[in-house]
């Protein structure tokens, strides 16, 4: 039997789950091609699907999961997911046990080629069975679904509450803290929630251009970020470490690539972020030509560092630019190679984005990569 396999890229286009997808199985799984041998062939695709069941119980936090919520929102979202399961699953159940019991004892006998089966004209029982059950359902589920809709959307910050302003932009985030005066970009630092001391974060969502959506499965559920309107949502971890999750609503060529980090850290971390944050620039004698050339060039004209001419509001704030992790939100790790690459010609790692190539000198994106270094 022969098979194409092809390994499935992990998220942010890291390998993660040894998964594999088995070309030949698509038809014979849909129907539209019979297997050689009766059930083999089925059966072997069947057990091929069942590595991606691992995907759904992975305990890793830089996958995105539904099922294993670590906050309360996406915990209360996770659990009305769960009912709802149950009771469309129950209804699957009756409706197939009574087509097949129906197939089963009223099919045609072979003989019977001028049979005609009994007609019933009409049951009031069953046509209110099936009209009053339907409804009492849905009514159920409305009820069940409005309530978690409102305990979500209705809670009120408390006074030891995080409050960040995410600003969404073709194709990066902005996230400014009002409270401590910090701005950064496409990765969000919080503290740990925990129930002696809860503290939450509250996020106000904007959008500068188009439409797009916030989402960090473990966290909380889908909130978009629309111009000129302002929607909130917030998150509570109960854990420390990385949670991943990109934007959700297709916003342009570069959608796909619209990632988000939440960094929860412990109160004493966060602290700590925070006062790293709060300091201006670092400035190093070393690296003068290279800020003297930044300077020079319309980089200004987007970016932003605190201490310098450079006041820019229409690209990532870079004052602490190597505190990151990660540059062109989340789609390359932030090392000397790739920042220099990022400078030199944004469209190799980022095709489609707004960032514009300087045209340097071999001498002045070294200059300037160097400057970007010292960024901390």
């Amino acid at each position: 039997m022969h098979e194409t396999m092809v390994p499935v890229v992990g998220f942010q286009g890291r390998p993660s789950l040894e998964l594999l997808v088995r070309f030949e199985c698509i038809p014979t799984l849909l129907g539209t091609v019979p297997p050689r041998r009766p059930g083999g062939k089925l059966l072997s695709c069947v057990l091929a699907l069942f590595p991606a069941r691992a995907a759904f119980a992975s305990d890793n936090p830089q996958i995105p999961n539904i099922f294993r919520p670590e906050s309360t929102p996406a915990d209360q979202i996770y659990t009305i997911s769960n009912f709802t399961l149950i009771i469309s699953g129950l209804i699957f159940a009756v409706v197939f046990s009574l087509l097949v019991y129906a197939i089963l004892k009223f099919r045609r006998p072979l003989s019977a080629h001028d049979f005609e089966p009994a007609q019933v004209y009409g049951s009031n029982q069953i046509e209110l069975a099936w009209t009053v059950i339907p409804v009492l359902i849905v009514l159920v589920l409305f009820l069940a679904t409005a309530r978690v809709v409102q305990s979500v959307q209705d809670a009120r910050p408390p006074a030891a509450a995080v409050e960040v302003t995410a600003t969404g932009h073709q194709f990066w985030w902005e996230f400014r803290y009002p409270a401590l005066g910090i701005v950064t970009a496409n990765e969000l630092h919080i503290p740990v929630s925990d129930a002696t001391s809860p503290s939450p974060t509250f996020l106000t969502l904007l959008s500068a251009d188009t439409d797009h959506s916030f989402w960090i499965p473990i966290l909380a559920g889908k909130t978009d970020l629309i111009p000129n309107r302002k929607n909130s949502m917030w998150m509570d971890p109960h854990k420390t470490g990385l949670y991943v999750g990109q934007c959700a609503q297709y916003c342009g060529t570069q959608h796909a690539k619209m990632l988000l980090r939440v960094y929860v850290d412990s109160r004493e971390d966060f602290e700590a972020w925070v006062a790293q944050q709060k300091r201006p620039a670092a400035f190093s004698e070393s690296v003068v030509t290279g800020r003297r050339i930044f300077e020079q060039t319309a980089c200004v004209n987007c970016h932003a560092v605190t201490g310098t001419i450079a006041e820019g509001r229409f690209g990532p704030d870079l004052t602490h630019l190597m505190s990151r992790h990660t540059i062109a939100s989340g789609a390359a790790d932030n090392t000397h190679e790739n920042l220099k690459l990022w400078v030199k010609e944004p469209e190799a790692i980022k095709p489609g984005s707004l960032m514009p190539a300087m045209n340097l000198t071999d001498k002045e994106l070294d200059e300037v990569t160097a400057y970007l270094l010292t960024l901390h």
